[in-house]
């Protein structure tokens, strides 16, 4: 369950696969039939890419926020969208564009492996290489083990820590952190635990001079995507970044724990996993229910229990799903198309006509489109 290393300079360093099963079990046997659920849930190619878009731009910001770039998502979402030629020489919007071509090499589009995928150090090198890419700093080459005294943390989020300090032992614990990450003992392991326990050790290491959380939430992210996790693997890094401190807390109570003890990282790990798979699966789901509306619009329409103004106006909220009032129908787009040549007195009728048949609902005073009109 330990296994320790002597450093040349650094003292013990310790391995742990130490946790707490019956406090972790809940939210590992949640989190494995949450995404059965989401696995068997339909959904067209095009929604997925959509979906998945989205997803990466929200990682790619939360990852680089987490280490003070001070981008807005907005912003992150108009870099990752230009064109790669467009190259920015200020350090904020460069970071953003390693971090995109990093998730489209490592993990976006990734197959799942056909056995389990052994991480080694070429490939944790590589990661990092693309992340501080052509970004000035003066302790840190892309791709290099450092070989000076750093400091993490802060007392707010449970103290500093000061990982191995000199390159022999960084170089030692990371041929000994890939040996242990792909030995029988981990592999053995749910992979999302396995994954964890990656990110958590790697932070300990801490093996370059600028970039380590970037590079460890990206090798979290590809160890989940293809043990065959789709979607939750560039989720976890938006869901750090929403639960900042706690994320740094969850670190630092595993770090100073009794007997190596990593179960609040882990455990964390499996909140946001679970919180992810939630997520995914009301978004999913919602799909779903715009899918199986449409077709029941058409089919009242078909039997001519609605007419073909009121057809078009529900497919019109299907799109906007946003509440509304009477005048809205002749005020505000695109509303206004539909009913610019119809009276205020028909209007109600179409509205009443539509509650009744519980595919609108009134509330606060406003009207709603019913997304449950068929349960």
């Amino acid at each position: 369950m330990v296994r320790k290393i002597l450093t040349f300079k650094s003292g013990n360093f310790v391995f742990s696969r130490k946790f707490n099963e019956g406090k972790l079990s809940p939210s590992l046997l949640q989190s494995r039939i949450l995404y059965e659920t989401v696995r068997d849930l339909p959904i067209l190619p095009e929604l997925s890419t959509q979906i998945e878009e989205e997803l990466i731009r929200r990682s790619i910001f939360g990852t680089a926020a987490l280490e003070g770039n001070p981008l807005t998502e907005e912003r992150v979402g108009q870099i990752i969208s230009e064109p790669a030629e467009e190259q920015r020489k200020e350090r904020a919007e460069k970071e953003i564009q390693n971090l995109k071509v990093a998730y489209d090499s490592s993990v976006r589009g990734r197959q799942v492996s056909e056995s389990v995928f052994k991480l080694e150090e070429k490939h944790i090198r590589k990661i990092h290489s693309v992340i501080t890419h052509d970004i000035e700093h003066k302790y840190n080459v892309p791709g290099q083990y450092r070989n000076h005294l750093i400091k993490v943390g802060d007392v707010e989020h449970g103290g500093v820590y000061t990982p191995p300090k000199v390159l022999v032992d960084i170089e030692t614990l990371m041929k000994e952190f890939t040996t242990w990450i792909n030995s029988e003992e981990i592999l053995n392991l749910d992979s999302v635990i396995r994954a964890a326990l990656t990110h958590y050790h790697f932070g300990l290491i801490h093996p370059f001079g600028d970039g380590n959380g970037r590079t460890a939430r990206l090798i979290e992210a590809l160890l989940m995507r293809l043990a065959g996790m789709k979607y939750v693997p560039i989720m976890l890094s938006n869901f750090y970044y929403r639960n900042m401190d706690d994320y740094f807390w969850a670190f630092s109570k595993a770090r100073k724990g009794k007997e190596n003890d990593v179960t609040p990282f882990v455990g964390f790990v499996l909140k946001g996993v679970v919180e992810s798979l939630n997520e995914i699966k009301g978004r999913i789901i919602f799909f779903i229910r715009k899918f199986a509306l449409r077709d029941y619009y058409s089919f009242l329409r078909t039997e001519k229990k609605i007419t073909q103004r009121q057809h078009d106006f529900l497919i019109t909220l299907l799109e906007k799903l946003t509440p509304f009032a009477l005048g809205d129908l002749f005020n505000v787009s695109p509303f206004n198309v539909l009913y610019r040549n119809v009276s205020e007195r028909t209007a109600r009728r179409d509205l009443k006509k539509l509650c009744d048949e519980k595919l609108l609902y009134i509330e606060e005073r406003r009207y709603h489109l019913n997304l449950r009109a068929l349960e």
